[in-house]
């Protein structure tokens, strides 16, 4: 019975360097979307991977200190709020995952995308339906990706204060919410968003629980 991911994709991906790859940010309201590239040492694999999402934050602070230790390689992207703008977010998902690894210091031979979608990336992909789940690589990068993104968004809150960005990420919660119905969008907000354009029209946005959402 399966406890958690482990190697045996990588495994099966045959001879040469296989990086794991996952975003972070594709379903929030406001920020950039991010995405990690990491090339595990099967010998020192870090003990407690999983998808980023079901772990404590503490557990993904001390992690991604350990995968940037003992990693063969690994690389961070972004894709900005213009670039989702221009691009659609599932492409600008797609170019911070093509940055994320052209960032690696070791060229990968294929690479393993979490979701089902197949980018066109510098490398092979093989995707992988919650990859971060059952690949130690992909929840290795579901990692660094989230910590990027979040510490942005961190930032952002000094940047605009009122939105509740510290806490929630740019994400549906009823203090985001309520900063959009007093202050009205922020320049890092996704004006793509219904909750958004409703906010820019002056309109109250749905709440937080109406709108549901993925962290």
């Amino acid at each position: 019975m399966r406890t958690g991911p482990d190697m045996m994709l990588e495994l099966a991906c045959g001879p040469g360097p296989v990086c794991g790859v996952d975003e972070a940010g594709r379903g929030p309201w406001a920020g950039p979307v991010s995405a990690g590239a990491v090339i595990l040492d099967p010998a020192r694999i870090p003990k407690g991977l999983n998808d980023s999402k079901k772990l404590s934050a503490k557990a993904r602070a001390g992690l991604e200190i350990e995968i940037k230790e003992t990693a063969i390689a690994w690389g961070v992207g972004l894709a900005s709020i213009e670039e989702i703008e221009a691009l659609n977010i599932l492409h600008a998902a797609g170019l911070a995952m093509r940055r994320a690894i052209e960032g690696l210091a070791v060229t990968p031979a294929f690479a393993l995308v979490d979701g089902n979608y197949a980018f066109k990336l510098p490398c092979p992909i093989q995707t992988v339906i919650k990859g971060d789940s059952l690949s130690c690589s992909i929840a290795a990068a579901s990692i660094l990706a989230k910590e990027a993104r979040d510490r942005i968004m961190i930032e952002m809150d000094g940047l605009y204060p009122g939105y509740g960005f510290a806490g929630h990420k740019g994400y549906h919660a009823q203090s985001h919410v309520e900063g959009l119905r007093l202050l009205g969008p922020s320049p890092i907000h996704r004006m793509g968003w219904a909750p958004v354009k409703l906010a820019a029209q002056g309109r109250d946005p749905p709440n937080a629980k109406e709108m549901g959402g993925d962290r």
